[in-house]
């Protein structure tokens, strides 16, 4: 597991001990980030279900000026900080917190930061993407540009509009599939008040 470009290309990462993490593959990595990307001129991105944090590395690494990284196991947090370091990352780029999704977008919530993307991979057999994709559209965290990224198992098909979501792209990968949603311009207006 490495990270694929960027200004840390080819930094090797370190997997989360165990077997309850699953981390996203380097071709996986790499087709989402040419979905979305694949390089960014600041934003902030999210990692919910960030593991070895992987994904918000990566998201750092083409241009993401700043990445919250979520995980509610300690081995996964203390793996990210591994990984942070091994890429030599600037602590201002950065925010880790050990918390459960729900309760971490609370607290995102009340600080009113909105993101260019969002990583939701939570293990296959306790999926909630749709309540999660439904709490980001309820209180206008995405930036209307936004990506909400998700990644789930290929037995799970996501409607194709969540809140104020679309899905634009869906790709499967063996056993893994990746559903890609954006704002949905036509679907209302988010009220900013």
């Amino acid at each position: 597991m490495r990270v694929v470009s960027g200004n840390f290309k080819g930094r090797q990462l370190k997997a989360v001990p165990g077997v309850t993490t699953r981390p996203t593959t380097d071709k996986v990595k790499e087709a989402i980030f040419n979905m979305v990307g694949p390089y960014f001129e600041g934003g902030y991105a999210l990692d919910l279900f960030a593991g070895s944090g992987g994904l918000g590395i990566e998201a750092l690494s083409r241009g993401i000026e700043k990445c919250v990284f979520v995980d509610r196991e300690q081995k996964a947090i203390q793996t990210i900080h591994k990984n942070l370091e091994l890429c030599q990352i600037e602590a201002a780029s950065f925010e880790v917190y050990r918390n459960d999704a729900e309760r971490a977008l609370k607290a995102i919530i009340k600080r009113g930061i909105q993101f260019q993307l969002v990583f939701l991979d939570p293990p296959y057999k306790q999926q909630k993407l749709k309540a999660l994709i439904n709490i980001l559209s309820e209180n206008n965290v995405m930036n209307e540009n936004g990506f909400i990224i998700t990644e789930h198992g290929s037995d799970v098909q996501l409607e194709e509009e969540i809140g104020h979501f679309i899905k634009e792209k869906y790709e499967t990968y063996g056993m893994s599939s990746i559903s890609i949603y954006k704002f949905n311009k036509k679907g209302g207006e988010i009220g900013n008040e």
